[in-house]
């Protein structure tokens, strides 16, 4: 995964270049755009969520979004970001971390998904079974996300 982005409450999909199956999943689940992240969406975003690991995606992202647009960093760990020109931030756009959102952004966020048409497609696993769950991300064998459960 690469980067999630959501526009006018609209979602949009950026993947890894070539990435056709992914893209044609975010359209199956109603993005309005899919491409590779060395694409630009077609109008600017209102915000970009970077999955990935690529600090280099940071500043691919704010050359998406739009004036007072916000790019937030979701993974837990992320490769160190490359030098950006400083307009890139310039007309308020914002970089955050998940480690800069609140508890209350989650609930509020999870509160409003279902408004904004946001659909998911996740496969569970027995927690017992967590290094099967990894096993198949890594070899590709489920599309979504995997969840452990108890």
């Amino acid at each position: 995964m690469a980067t999630c982005q959501i526009q006018k409450c609209q979602s949009s999909r950026d993947t890894k270049p070539g990435d056709l199956a992914t893209q044609e999943f975010a359209r199956q689940l109603g993005a309005a755009w899919a491409g590779g992240s060395d694409e630009m969406p077609p109008e600017p975003l209102d915000a970009a969520i970077i999955f990935a690991t690529s600090g280099n995606l940071v500043p691919l992202a704010l050359m998406a979004v739009r004036k007072g647009g916000r790019v937030v960093c979701a993974g837990i760990h992320m490769s160190d970001l490359p030098t950006f020109p400083y307009r890139l931030l310039w007309e308020e756009r914002k970089i955050v971390s998940v480690a800069n959102l609140t508890r209350q952004d989650g609930i509020d966020f999870l509160r409003l998904a279902p408004q904004m048409g946001i659909i998911t497609k996740t496969t569970t696993y027995p927690l017992k079974e967590a290094n099967q769950a990894l096993a198949d991300l890594r070899a590709g064998r489920f599309t979504g996300a995997a969840v452990l459960v108890p």
